[in-house]
């Protein structure tokens, strides 16, 4: 399977890839430790891994630790997590920082229009501003996504709200692209784990691991979504001189690991 309309959608060579290493955890959880499956995961890891003058792995453990270390922060009023993975995030600190007691969950991505741009697109009930609407908005208030990439998700959830409610109101996220992270700072403070300097695709570029293998990264209007494996040029810009190695790897894990998640798309952000 490829993206047809992937020649609009074409990808730099970043200075540097930050690739959050949510695929061995997830191998172990679907096959079972000991698993063929889980030595495939960990050796596209270990490749990657293998090139740290452009590529940086990330891990859940070292970005939760470097949110909850600038704090701390009195309890929030609300916490508004970013589609199922902004959830998951705001769940996460809570149990280790006690900053989230009340967490929901807005339930929007971002998806190719197929002319090269983006959209924001809802994935639960009702539009965004439908569903903020919905909140009790009262006190302080955080909204939580995993990553900022774009900004376009955060910056739509932000943008629904009043400047006197931006006013109470932080945003965390545990890995952002510093271009964009300046730019959402104008709207309220921005708490990220991992802030990478630079332009957004030609000096930093962020992918999850799962992206790699599963088809939930490349989400788009009105088509079924794919994985990056499914666009082998993204995969040529971002491993040169071992894409096919990463390719094939990704091929094989697809095979044992695709299977339906109740997961949202990567680079929601």
């Amino acid at each position: 399977m490829t993206g047809g309309d992937a020649a609009a959608y074409a990808q730099p060579a970043p200075g540097r890839l930050y690739v959050h290493d949510d695929l061995t955890g997830l191998a172990r959880e679907q096959l079972g430790a000991g698993a063929p499956g889980v030595a495939l995961a960990e050796r596209l890891i270990a490749r990657l891994r293998a090139d740290p003058a452009h590529v940086t792995v990330l891990t859940l453990e070292e970005q939760l630790a470097c949110v909850a270390a600038q704090g701390p922060h009195t309890p929030f009023d609300l916490a508004v997590g970013i589609g199922r993975a902004g959830e998951r995030v705001a769940q996460q600190l809570h149990a280790r920082t006690g900053w989230f007691p009340r967490i929901v969950v807005v339930r929007i991505t971002r998806e190719e229009d197929g002319r090269g741009g983006y959209a924001l697109a809802s994935t639960g009930a009702g539009s965004l501003a439908e569903q903020v609407g919905a909140l009790d908005r009262r006190g302080r208030l955080a909204v939580v996504d995993d990553t900022v990439f774009s900004g376009l998700t955060l910056r739509g959830v932000l943008g629904a709200l009043s400047a006197e409610e931006r006013a109470r109101t932080r945003a965390f996220c545990l890995r952002g692209v510093g271009e964009t992270l300046a730019g959402l700072a104008a709207l309220c403070p921005v708490t990220a784990g991992v802030a990478a300097p630079g332009r957004l695709l030609t000096d930093v570029s962020f992918i999850n691991a799962s992206g790699l293998v599963l088809r939930i990264a490349i989400r788009r209007r009105g088509q079924p979504a794919l994985a990056f494996f499914d666009r082998p040029e993204w995969l040529r810009a971002w491993f040169p001189g071992y894409a096919d190695d990463v390719l094939a790897l990704c091929r094989d894990l697809n095979a044992l690991l695709d299977t339906p998640l109740p997961r949202e798309g990567e680079r929601e952000g």
